[in-house]
């Protein structure tokens, strides 16, 4: 080759080389506080989208013109019947999902081809801590990492490109029954968690730990020790505060408390506060907790923290005497807001219990609070307060009571939006009761759920049933669209069933959400008029997101029905065939298909009962204690349905409950907590629900 010819060939090289580097840079961007703080319009870059969380996307390319042509794109079979809760999130032409057991996944997101995939190799022994399924909500971004919160209570760093590990840490001990569902946050160069295991028995803090080695930053319990030892955290300055609000004897101190923060977690980078949204109590009864004693800080609260250093700012409990399962993990997010002619910095929340609230995020004052659904557990707020007039009749004892909401709330964990367009926040919310009751004779099973419900049994047990008829008769399933200024519905969209998905709204007045028609749909952020409605052969209880790549915008979710919701709506029997989870992402024009859902497998008739009618009564109390928070109440529904067991299933029962033979699915062994004669007795009432149930839920 000539001399010339050579040196244009070599510069020829180097120039494509330089371009493919420039490219390969500028395709991996490196994601900082301020990129969090405020993304760029195309981005969705964590849980909430911005520090907001308000789930709103300035993007207008889909809107009520065209969205009639937005098909499918493309689409992944996740190969997992659990449920997939998780709000993807996307930069620089990556979207990037996670899956039960928190496997990690990196797509083209213009062409869905898988670029990594990441598996934190959880033991799948821990599902049985998990009190509803082994799920995450979400991961987050951080320069060029990716981080994940395991369900084992790892922070783990994976490389955005390459999909290695970077840097873990383990944030909790075996001393209580921890797990992680919720998604890490990063804020201000600090990756902030709490943990699931309320329901379980722990003791619940929040921990932040450095994004960029994974070191301990601090961490404040939200909960008293069992001693007044100091813990050296962050929290200890207001511990003694918090002591005087529990009941100097109680189950708490073998138990935790709870309080834990399964989720919501938010943050103001002005004020550099850290908004924690905590869980329930632990045990779940104040009776056996804290002797009907004691407001039990910080359960079901917002907890405002200094983010440099974690010390204490101020709280508002939301539910003070928590006795009925309440949490207050919805989503917390922030807005301006114009109340009685002055613009006011506040942070919102819709939690379980049934109230809207609206805080001022820098003092924690409350603003103001009207209920949404059917209540009775609150008779109201003291204006001065804050403090919710709490219903004695509530308080239930051995006489089951009914309490409206109830313990799925009228509103749980399926993230929020908030348009800064119409002023309007948009949620699914659940208008319904539950039949609490007290067993006097209840013990704790470490690392087990610990409730302390009782009534399941004898006349208690009628009585239950015929209150929970009475519930059933008002229960409805809705989209709301809330006025947070006028404390107002500004209009609904009835749903037929609880379990409908999280919301996201754009500046083309459009708000997605997933519903429990196994259904993916876009309603007028306006007027909640249905424009748009896509068959996802799986209900999507997930956060969608929008993105924009290439000039076309996209919009993604997952639709993989589970977790809590599926076992509330499993449990009174209407579960419906569905697919094998999918993550589905959208755009105009897209023509893909989802293929025909495949038909469901017939159930094998029961055996036939032959535990005497003390064996089924000694099950039933087993039962509810040890299995009922994953396996349905009465034995309807839940992650599997225990009335419709395979014949191999019954023959091995005690292999399975004692023997850990479906561990591999999650199923760990309960040999620790049960004896053989325990699952004999569990097994003989399951036996007698079939047999009673059989014909009549199918």
């Amino acid at each position: 080759m000539p001399n010339g010819k050579r040196a244009a060939a070599l510069i020829s090289s180097f120039l494509l080389l330089f371009s493919g580097l420039v490219l390969s840079a500028c395709s991996s961007s490196s994601i900082d506080a301020s990129a969090l703080a405020g993304p760029d319009d195309d981005e969705w870059l964590s849980d909430g989208r911005t520090y907001s969380a308000q789930r709103y996307s300035p993007l207008t390319q889909i809107n009520a013109d065209n969205i009639g042509e937005l098909g499918l794109a493309w689409y992944d079979d996740l190969d997992t019947y659990r449920g997939v809760e998780a709000t993807p999130v996307y930069a620089d032409g990556v979207l990037y999902n996670t899956l039960p057991w928190n496997i990690t996944i990196a797509y083209d997101a213009k062409t869905g081809e898988r670029l990594w995939t990441f598996d934190p190799k959880v033991d799948r022994s821990r599902g049985r801590l998990a009190c509803c399924e082994p799920v995450s909500r979400g991961l987050a971004l951080w320069k060029n990492s990716v981080i994940i919160a395991t369900l084992d209570g790892r922070i783990v760093a994976i490389d955005r490109k390459t999909g290695e590990e970077q840097w873990s840490t383990q944030t909790f001990g075996d001393d209580y029954a921890y797990t992680i569902t919720g998604a890490p946050r990063v804020f201000d160069g600090k990756v902030v968690i709490g943990q699931s295991g309320g329901d379980m028995g722990v003791r619940g803090f929040i921990i932040a730990l450095d994004a960029d080695t994974g070191e301990k930053v601090w961490k404040f319990f939200l909960t008293p020790g069992a001693t007044p030892e100091p813990d050296g955290e962050a929290s200890d300055p207001i511990m003694d505060m918090i002591r005087k609000t529990w009941s100097e004897d109680g189950l708490w101190k073998e138990l935790g408390g709870g309080a834990n923060a399964w989720d919501s977690i938010a943050y103001d980078p002005e004020l550099d506060l850290v908004y924690v949204g905590t869980g329930n109590g632990s045990p779940l009864s104040w009776y056996h907790r804290s002797n009907s004693e004691g407001d039990n800080l910080f359960v079901c609260s917002i907890v405002a923290l200094n983010g440099k250093d974690g010390s204490y700012a101020w709280h508002y409990q939301m539910v003070p005497e928590e006795d009925w399962d309440f949490t207050c993990t919805s989503s917390i997010v922030s807005a301006e807001l114009n109340i009685d002619g002055q613009d006011r910095k506040v942070i919102m929340q819709a939690p379980k219990n049934g109230y809207y609230y609206v805080i001022d995020r820098a003092t924690g004052e409350l603003i103001s609070a009207e209920p949404y659904v059917k209540m009775n557990w609150s008779l109201g707020l003291d204006p001065e307060t804050g403090r919710p007039n709490i219903n004695p009749e509530a308080h239930y004892g051995t006489d089951p009571a009914l309490v409206y909401p109830g313990s799925a709330g009228a509103h749980n964990w399926f993230p929020m939006a908030y348009s800064p367009r119409t002023k309007l926040a948009y949620f699914p919310a659940y208008e319904w009761g539950m039949v609490f009751a007290v067993d006097p004779d209840w013990e704790p099973k470490p690392m087990r759920s610990n409730a302390g419900w009782g009534g399941y049994t004898g006349d208690a047990l009628e009585k239950r049933m015929e209150l929970t008829q009475e519930a059933a008769e008002v229960e409805n399933a809705f989209l709301a669209a809330y006025d947070p200024v006028k404390q107002e519905l500004a209009w609904k969209v009835p749903l037929p069933r609880h379990g409908n998905g999280g919301v996201m709204v754009t500046a083309s007045d459009l708000v997605f959400e997933g519903t429990t028609k196994q259904t993916f749909a876009a309603f007028d952020a306006r007027t909640g008029k249905q424009l748009w409605e896509f068959p996802t052969q799986s209900a999507p209880v997930a956060g969608p997101i929008t993105y924009e790549l290439d000039g076309e915008q996209y919009v993604a979710i997952n639709a993989g029905w589970g977790g809590g919701a599926a076992q509330v709506e499993q449990g009174l029997g209407i579960e419906l065939p569905r697919s094998s989870a999918r993550l589905l992402v959208f755009k105009l024009g897209g023509t893909k298909q989802l293929p025909p859902l495949k038909a469901e497998e017939p159930v094998s008739p029961p055996p036939r009962l032959t535990a005497s009618e003390a064996e089924v009564r000694k099950g039933a109390q087993l039962y509810a204690d040890t299995c009922a928070l994953c396996h349905g109440p009465r034995a309807v529904g839940g992650v599997k349905d225990l009335r419709h067991m395979s014949p191999e299933a019954h023959a091995a029962f005690n292999q399975i409950v004692l023997g850990g033979a479906y561990v591999d699915k999650g199923m760990a062994s309960f040999d620790d907590i049960l004896s053989e004669e325990d699952a004999e007795a569990i097994h003989g009432y399951l036996i007698s629900r079939a047999n009673e149930d059989w014909g009549a839920d199918r």
